[in-house]
């Protein structure tokens, strides 16, 4: 048995012994989607670009048109994009039993598309884009397909003002409700799962260690180290559409 088959084997013991998991997940479980990593410096989001200059809130009214051309590649990857082994293996672990939710800082609703159905995005999502003068709400899809045919900025059909994508930028506030619903979770589960994220953003880079100081255990799956490894039960350094659906296999 390799290193990784032990940890593998650790984490199921630890799986089984649970009645209330919650996973937490970040952009590592949909890069295997193509869905690029934001901080990655091999994605190029943000090689050329300052992000305060495209992806905040100020700048978004200022230039919309120059945060649409800037997200143009990103719309066709989400498009696109179709769920993989790991998002498929946390609805299986949901559909089984001890799952209870996924708190998620992805944009992309792989894993609502996956088929988990307790899902929290605390940095918003691509389901809806809201108008920013009357906020009628639209189809995320339909406004990202619009922008993608025409290349202009979307517009509100009955105001005509500009469609923003439901996403936290910077400078916005997270969804407040869906931030104290997934600090519930953190508290109230026995096992926390952190797949694919660096947990280098706060406040949902912190659910951890709410999670740890409230007597959960913590399995990690990254392909890099965290700054909060110290604090895990199992560090498992491999690639989560590998790991995943081994663990939801000891189900």
């Amino acid at each position: 048995m390799t290193g990784i088959d032990s940890l593998i084997e650790e984490a199921r013991a630890l799986i089984k012994e649970s009645g209330y998991i919650v996973a937490l997940t970040g952009a590592g479980i949909s890069t295997p989607s193509g869905i690029p990593d934001f901080r990655s410096a091999a994605s190029g989001l943000w090689e050329e670009v300052d992000p305060m200059a495209v992806a905040s809130i100020y700048a978004f009214r200022q230039r919309p048109q120059a945060f649409y051309d800037w997200i143009y590649p990103l719309a066709q990857q989400i498009l696109q994009a179709q769920p993989n082994a790991a998002h498929e293996a946390l609805a299986q672990m949901e559909a089984k039993g001890p799952l209870k939710s996924v708190i998620t800082q992805n944009i992309d609703l792989l894993h609502t598309r996956a088929g988990s159905s307790v899902v929290y995005e605390v940095h918003g999502h691509m389901r809806e884009a809201i108008c920013l003068a009357c906020h009628e709400r639209y189809s995320g899809e339909s406004t990202l397909q619009e922008f993608l045919d025409t290349g202009m900025a979307p517009a509100c059909r009955s105001c005509g003002g500009v469609l923003k994508p439901d996403v936290i930028l910077f400078g916005e506030v997270l969804p407040l409700d869906i931030l104290n619903q997934a600090q519930e979770q953190a508290q109230r589960c026995d096992l926390m799962i952190v797949a694919g994220s660096s947990l280098e953003v706060m406040p949902a880079g912190d659910l951890p260690l709410l999670a740890k100081q409230t007597g959960a255990r913590l399995v990690f799956i990254n392909l890099s180290e965290t700054h909060l490894d110290y604090l895990a039960d199992v560090v498992i350094q491999a690639d989560v559409v590998d790991v995943l659906p081994r663990l939801a296999a000891a189900l």
